[in-house]
């Protein structure tokens, strides 16, 4: 932990540091808590994060959008456009005057104040947690209406270009680079033969059927932080991936996350699967703080067989290369993701007219 006290002492922290130690589930960065004390005031901990550029290679560009997307957001707070315990994501300052440190290695490291009193969850424990998260989501989406997306860096290039998904695990497949093709056909027969539907949301773009907004994009029920005592929703955090975008990736990224039976890496396929109860509970909440156009209700719910597609195109092709680009402890690891995806695109395809009358229901209210 020497290197990270080090890094902590680069940014603006008025404080003694204490300690230090490793936090948060993520599957791209490191980050540590470190804690500090004050003379006067009461101690105090931090966030701390080694950026992965593998992932994001301007590291730059990504606190741009962080910087300016949070102060649009801190100023609609304080004029009063948002209610209760609302908090945004605030940048530390590093002791360079910018908001990120470089060490001698080359890495880049940032810094945010700890939400304290709030925590995040890896599923829905309760009902009202994903409720919750909907509404966070759909008062993000709806705060940011008056942002203009060309105030965005797209910090990385076609993250939701679901075809191009397509074509790089076709790509996989054909490399082979771990030798796992064989095995897996009957996987990579289930996404070819659904690959038409790679390309509904990006045709609704292109035509400009359905706007291009600011969008969070990766808007899992673990990136809302919520109070320890009342679950309400507190901040929406994890803003790396802000760019310009659809409402529909990231409503559908948040079902394909929330509304599954398993944990993302489940083994036993008896335990996956789509929660429609769930997915109600998601899309009241949603729709109940969002403000979306006709189109883009009618879409909505092929948001989330869409955005399960392509996490389950991104997994079996991590898998096909290697198991290079997400953390793994075992090694199908990346296999178990992909198969839940599946499962999850099964009970949405089952459900699926009841996944629209949901959508409806809730948007006339």
């Amino acid at each position: 932990m020497n290197d990270i006290w080090k890094v902590a002492l680069q940014f603006d922290i008025d404080g003694e540091l204490i300690h230090a130690e490793r936090c948060g589930d993520g599957h791209i960065h490191e980050t540590y808590a470190v804690y500090f004390k004050h003379a006067v005031k009461a101690p105090f901990r931090v966030i701390i994060q080694k950026i992965n550029t593998n992932v994001f290679r301007d590291p730059y560009k990504v606190m741009e959008n962080i910087t300016a997307v949070t102060s649009f957001l801190r100023d609609k707070i304080k004029s009063g456009d948002d209610e209760g315990r609302s908090e945004v994501l605030t940048v530390i300052p590093a002791q360079n005057g910018g908001n990120l440190f470089t060490d001698e290695a080359g890495s880049f490291w940032r810094s945010f104040v700890f939400i304290e009193n709030a925590r995040s969850y890896q599923a829905a424990e309760r009902p009202v947690l994903f409720s919750n998260s909907a509404r966070a989501f759909g008062r993000f989406q709806c705060m940011l209406d008056g942002f203009s997306v060309h105030k965005l860096h797209e910090t990385i290039p076609d993250f939701h270009n679901t075809p191009k998904r397509y074509a790089n695990f076709i790509a996989s497949v054909g490399k082979d680079a771990a030798g796992r093709a064989r095995a897996v056909k009957r996987e990579i027969d289930f996404l070819v033969s659904r690959e038409n539907e790679s390309r509904i949301i990006t045709d609704l773009l292109n035509s400009g059927t359905i706007p291009v907004r600011v969008t969070h994009n990766d808007t899992k029920l673990n990136n809302v932080m919520m109070d320890i005592n009342t679950d309400e929703a507190v901040c929406v955090i994890d803003l790396d991936t802000v760019m310009p975008g659809s409402v529909l990736y990231d409503f559908g990224d948040s079902i394909r996350f929330g509304a599954s039976l398993s944990s993302e890496d489940e083994h036993d396929l008896n335990k996956a699967g789509f929660s429609l109860p769930l997915y109600e509970e998601y899309t009241k909440g949603y729709l109940s703080e969002a403000r979306l156009t006709e189109k883009e209700l009618e879409y909505l719910a092929w948001g989330a067989r869409v955005i399960t597609y392509e996490q389950g195109l991104r997994f079996l092709a991590d898998y096909l290369d290697g198991d290079t680009y997400y953390k793994t402890s075992r090694e199908e690891q990346n296999l178990d993701r992909a198969r839940v995806q599946f499962k999850l695109i099964e009970g949405m395809e089952r459900q699926f007219d009841q996944m629209r009358n949901i959508v409806w229901k809730y948007a006339a209210l």
